[in-house]
C-alpha cells in the first residue's frame, strides 16, 4: 500500500511540473496568447471547431519539425538554437520552445484569410465586406503561395526584433550560428517560413478538401456576418504594429522604418482590394 501511494506521487510530480510549465509560458508571452485566442476565435467563426483544432495541429507539428530539424541540420531556417535561460520556467519540447512552434499557427491563419481575400470576389461594402471563397479559390495554389508571401513578410517585421529580445520582455532566446544580412537573421531563414508556410497551409487545405467531400462543410461554432473576411487581416496588422511598436521602443530606428515600408506596400494591396473589388 505505501509502495503504490508512493508510485502515484512520483506519478503526479511531472503532472505537475507540466502545468507549472504551461503556466509559466502564458505568464512569459502573454501577448503570444492573446493573438492565439484571437486566432481560435476567429477561425472558429469561419471553419467551425473541427477544423480550427485541425488546422491548429497540423501547423504546430509542421512548425515543430521544421524548427527541430533546423536546429540540427540547417534546414529550412538555417543552423540556429534555443537558449536554455527559461526552460525551467516555461514549456519547452525537446529543444524547441512550446510557445514558438505554437505561434506559427495563427501567423499562417491570418496570412491565409488575408490572400483569401485578396484573392476572392467581395460582396458588401467597406467594412461589411464579405468574400465568396469558392472552392476553386480558397484550395487554390495562388492563395497557398500568396499566403506563404505574406507568412514570409512577416517574419521579416518579427524576427528581427525577436533576435535582441534581451532589450525588452522577450528575453534573448535564440541566437544563429553566423551573423546574418537582414538585421542578423540569415536571408535562409525567410526562404524557410516561406517553404513552411506552403507547408502547413497545402497539408492542412488538402485536408479540408477531402472533408468537404466526405461530409458537410458546415461545423459548429460558424457564423457568417458582414465584415468577418476583414478580421484574420486585422490580426495580421495587428501583429505588425505590436512588433514595429517594440521595435521604436528599443531605439532600432533604422530596422524600425524598414519595417514600416513593408508593412505600408501590404495595407496598399488591401486598400487598393476593398476600393476598387473586381466585378
Amino acid at each position: 500500500m505505501v509502495s503504490g501511494r508512493g508510485n502515484d506521487f512520483q506519478l503526479t510530480v511531472p503532472i505537475m511540473e507540466f502545468f507549472s510549465l504551461l503556466a509559466g509560458t502564458v505568464i512569459l508571452r502573454p501577448y503570444v496568447f492573446l493573438f492565439l485566442a484571437a486566432y481560435l476565435t476567429i477561425a472558429t467563426l469561419h471553419w467551425g471547431f473541427k477544423r480550427t483544432l485541425i488546422f491548429t495541429v497540423v501547423a504546430y507539428l509542421v512548425a515543430f519539425l521544421a524548427e527541430y530539424s533546423s536546429t540540427r541540420n540547417g534546414f529550412p531556417f538555417g543552423f540556429y538554437s534555443y537558449l536554455d535561460a527559461t526552460r525551467d520556467r516555461e514549456l519547452w519540447i525537446s529543444n524547441v520552445p512550446f510557445m514558438d512552434s505554437l505561434s506559427f499557427t495563427f501567423l499562417s491563419y491570418v496570412s491565409y484569410t488575408f490572400a483569401l481575400l485578396l484573392w476572392s470576389r467581395l460582396t458588401g461594402e467597406s467594412w461589411k465586406r464579405r468574400i465568396e471563397d469558392s472552392a476553386e479559390i480558397k484550395y487554390s495554389w495562388r492563395v497557398i503561395l500568396t499566403s506563404a508571401v505574406l507568412f514570409m513578410l512577416l517574419d521579416v517585421i518579427i524576427d528581427p526584433v525577436a533576435f535582441l529580445g534581451d532589450r525588452w520582455f522577450l528575453g534573448k532566446i535564440y541566437t544563429y550560428r553566423e551573423e546574418g544580412e537582414y538585421f542578423n537573421i540569415p536571408l535562409t531563414n525567410f526562404g524557410g517560413w516561406f517553404l513552411v508556410g506552403v507547408a502547413i497551409l497545402y497539408a492542412n487545405l488538402k485536408i479540408f478538401a477531402w472533408l468537404d467531400k466526405k461530409e458537410n462543410s458546415r461545423d459548429w461554432g460558424m457564423r457568417d456576418f458582414p465584415g468577418r473576411a476583414l478580421l484574420g487581416p486585422s490580426v495580421y496588422f495587428s501583429v505588425l504594429a505590436f512588433n514595429l511598436a517594440v521595435t521604436f521602443y528599443i531605439g532600432e530606428f533604422r530596422m524600425g522604418f524598414c519595417g514600416v515600408g513593408i508593412s505600408f506596400c501590404i495595407f496598399a494591396a488591401l486598400v487598393y482590394k476593398l476600393k476598387y473589388p473586381p466585378g
